[in-house]
């Protein structure tokens, strides 16, 4: 069992960012909220009260969609896992990459199930045109920005990824439409480069982004 977070200083509630409340348990952030009431932090007991929100109950103890049990994953909402890496999706429902105002980096959710294995690395197509009306996603708002995004992080040179876990829907794109979306891990952050083939774009990493 973990140990419970540490006693904060009061008026330290700065030093509780989102980043960091992500990482507690359901039982954490309880305690926590509790202790912040208690020790009049009305701002950090909000703030635990909205990592609650995130995090489906599943018994009093329990970390929601995920759990620290070994082997086991925590997952969060892609959404707050976005905010976790200081990205504010344009539209959380349907938004699948964003760019942190702090340095300008971009960040991509990409489907763990698309990612697959070349020359030793790993890539994942980010994006592709709707060429014989086969991705109609493309040409939607959110593909758009997609393409947007992808061009930036070509320009930029690099860019980071949340592995998204769940359930693709058959004859749909993941970030269309999947049959469930259990969430995002975290704690793994990928950093890859944007590569251009022909009309798509391609996220590739380890030996395969070499050269």
């Amino acid at each position: 069992m973990k140990n419970a977070p540490a006693p904060f200083k009061r008026g330290r509630v700065e030093s509780w960012t989102p980043e960091r409340l992500l990482q507690l348990d359901r039982k954490e952030l309880i305690q926590l909220r509790d202790n912040a009431a208690r020790l009049s932090e009305p701002e950090l007991a909000a703030r635990c009260e909205e990592a609650l929100k995130d995090l489906p109950a599943r018994g009093p103890t329990s970390s929601g969609a995920g759990s620290n049990r070994k082997g086991v994953q925590r997952l969060i909402p892609r959404n707050r896992a976005f905010q976790a890496r200081g990205v504010w999706l344009r539209d959380e429902r349907t938004s699948w990459s964003g760019v942190r105002k702090e340095d300008g980096a971009v960040v991509f959710g990409l489907w763990a199930g698309s990612v697959g294995s070349e020359e030793g690395g790993c890539t994942c197509l980010l994006w592709g045109p709707n060429h014989d009306r086969r991705r109609p996603w493309s040409d939607s708002a959110a593909g758009r920005e997609r393409l947007e995004h992808c061009q930036a992080a070509l320009a930029r040179g690099s860019a980071e990824g949340l592995l998204v876990h769940g359930e693709a829907a058959p004859g749909f794109l993941p970030e269309d439409r999947a049959r469930s979306i259990a969430g995002v891990a975290p704690d793994t952050v990928v950093n890859f480069r944007v590569q251009k083939r022909g009309d798509e774009y391609w996220a590739v990493w380890g030996k395969s982004a070499a050269g």
